[in-house]
């Protein structure tokens, strides 16, 4: 495996071993899991949304909002530079895929009907997703 602080690199065979088929299938090969199917798509919980493929922080739940598409949808990334868009006219369609800035894996795609101040929607398959669970502050102070 090649590997940079930038970019993440491996073969066929390390992804297929690296990955569960579902994330294969979706990071690699660019397909997308059934609306209202993933894991993450219900989560409310605070922490933080990582790369499926590299461990990237990706999104915080912060950013994390209800949009009714059956997909976990995000108003901005962690960063700016850990998600990279692509134009996609797959399907007859005019969009913009997102795909993970340091290992490539392909995410979901972006709209711009997402809520203000950004106006997106970063509408991203769970399967691309790791999840993070803020632990409470513990209220339990020595003496």
């Amino acid at each position: 495996m090649t590997e940079t602080a930038q970019e993440m690199v491996r073969s066929d065979a390390e992804w297929r071993a690296h990955l569960t088929p579902e994330q294969y299938r979706i990071l690699r090969e660019k397909d997308t899991e059934r609306p209202f199917t993933g894991a993450l798509t219900q989560n409310h919980e605070t922490g933080d949304y990582h790369c499926a493929g590299c461990g990237t922080l990706l999104f915080m739940s912060g950013a994390k909002f209800d949009s009714g598409c059956g997909w976990p949808s995000f108003m901005i990334p962690a960063d700016s530079k850990v998600v990279e868009e692509h134009e996609d006219i797959s399907f007859g369609m005019r969009r913009v895929e997102v795909t993970c800035a340091r290992c490539g894996g392909h995410l979901g795609h972006v709209f711009p009907d997402g809520p203000k101040p950004t106006g997106l929607r970063y509408c991203i398959n769970s399967a691309s997703l790791t999840f993070t669970r803020q632990e409470p502050h513990s209220t339990n102070q020595e003496p």
